[in-house]
Parts: C-alpha cells; structure tokens; sequence
C-alpha cells in the first residue's frame, strides 16, 4: 500500500546529528553526572534499545529530561554543523508533489529542526510535534494522525530507533526503519518494521504503492 501521511523523526532520520551528538555526550554526562563513553563503547551502545542505554551509562530516568535540554541547548548553538542526510532535500520536495502530507515528530525542539531544515523545507511540513520526551512520542503522532484526518492505517511513522517503532505501533501506525540513522539497520529488523529504507532516496516508496510483507 501507500501512504498519504508520512511522519519523520528528525536526528538520525533527516538529520546527520549522531557525529555532533557524540562530540558533546561526554560533555553531558559530566555535567549531569553520569558515565563517559569512548569510541568503542558508542558503536557497542547504538546496538541497545534507548533504556539498556542509560542503565549502561548510569542515568537515571529523571535526568533525562536535564541531559535532553543540554543537548537541545548545545545543537542550537551549533545548527549551522548539524546536515541533513544526502538526498533528503530532494525526496521531501519529491513527496510534497506526490501529495504525501508530511510532518514530524521529534524530541528535539522546533527552533532546533526548523533551523536544521532551513526555510526551503519547513514549509513543506504540516505538522510539528517537538520537544517531548523521548518516551512521549505516541501520544504526539496519535495528535498527528488526527489533525491529519487521515486513518492511522495510511500513516507511516519514519525512523531511527526501537522506541519510535514502539511509538507508532502503540497507535496503529506502521513503522519504517532508516539505516542510516544512529540504530544501525541490524537491530531494527530485530523489531520487524513494516518498511525498510537503504537509502534516501528509497523513501520516495512511500508515496507509491507496493506489496506488503507477509
């Protein structure tokens, strides 16, 4: 089937944030009190859901939202490093023209994914639904899907992490799975998204109708 309604994580799914994401954690942790990380161990914690994550490290639940705003503070101030994906721009604008609605649903904030994005493409999106936890995002592309009117069934949910496919799924909405975000694509199939992307350019799929798995 196709979708009419596609909804994007943004760091690691539109945006190249997971270089910038790991020159600053260290920084992070030392101001929240939580463990460093080396090389080796960032590669070893990209293969873990986002809880085995933080137990790996020491945070505790309520530091989350603390480490979650340095970050957002840190990424503002240095937007202009941040890229998107090669290719993204053109299948946004490409999925624009196929009448795809599109929208995005993202922890980080909206000053933040409207400064990355640059004023070429946050038009084109319908939808922001930023700044929640990271453990928030159903509810937010549940408000989506609705203001959206369009049935959760035509809607995709695109990105990253085992937690966004936990989100989709906990609305009726199907996931598709980036492989070049900051999951590597072997432990996102361990989830079976509904979708798999290899490249950007490979969500031009999702305005276009092909058979399902299964």
């Amino acid at each position: 089937m196709s979708y009419r309604l596609a909804i994007f994580d943004f760091d690691g799914t539109l945006a190249d944030s997971f270089p910038f994401f790991v020159s600053v954690f260290n920084r992070i942790a030392d101001q929240h009190g939580f463990r460093r990380v080396d090389a080796e161990q960032v590669q070893q914690l990209r293969h873990h859901d986002t809880r085995t994550i933080m137990r790996q490290v020491g945070m505790p639940a309520w530091k989350l939202p603390l480490a979650s705003r340095s970050f957002i503070g840190l990424m503002r101030e240095n937007a202009a490093r941040i890229p998107l994906f090669e290719g993204i721009h053109d299948v946004l604008h490409a999925l624009d023209r196929e009448g795809v609605r599109l929208a995005i649903v993202s922890s980080n904030s909206e000053q933040n994914v409207r400064l990355v994005l640059g004023p070429a493409l946050e038009e084109l999106f319908h939808h922001y639904e930023c700044g929640m936890s990271i453990f928030g995002k159903a509810a937010r592309i549940r408000k989506v899907v609705k203001q959206a009117a369009v049935p959760a069934a035509h809607a995709l949910y695109v990105g990253d992490q085992a937690m966004d496919a936990e989100a989709a799924r906990k609305v009726g909405v199907a996931f598709g799975a980036v492989s070049w975000g900051y999951a590597p694509i072997e432990a996102l199939r361990r989830i079976k998204p509904d979708r798999e992307f290899g490249t950007p350019a490979e969500l031009l799929q999702i305005g276009r109708s092909q058979a399902q798995p299964g």
